[in-house]
């Protein structure tokens, strides 16, 4: 069955079908990211250098810039990728120095 779009959509059985397909592809997604940010860490040196200051601001205009363009709220599009961008910090962290121990 193809993706319905959300005007489509003609009860509430449909809508969390749509949800539930988009919820797989966005795993899918983070996961593939996160694939980028564990290869990440194994090329930095320290646990200091997880936190890229200009990098995270880099990110998070360009995410609230496509936000904007899909009519979907910036604030939102900002909140959920300095959540993940956090996580994936303290991630970072944690392997940096489990590496430096020996670990």
């Amino acid at each position: 069955m193809a993706p319905r779009k959300p005007e489509e959509c003609e009860s509430m059985d449909h809508v969390r079908v749509e949800i539930d397909r988009l919820d797989r592809v966005l795993v899918e997604l983070i996961a593939e990211r996160f694939g980028y940010v564990d290869r990440a860490w194994q090329l930095k040196k320290n646990p200091e250098d997880a936190v890229v200051p200009w990098r995270i601001q880099q990110v998070v205009d360009k995410v609230r810039a496509q936000a904007e363009e899909k009519d979907l709220p910036p604030e939102l599009a900002e909140a959920l990728w300095r959540q993940m961008i956090g996580w994936f910090i303290q991630y970072e962290e944690e392997k940096l120095r489990e590496a430096l121990d020996g670990k």
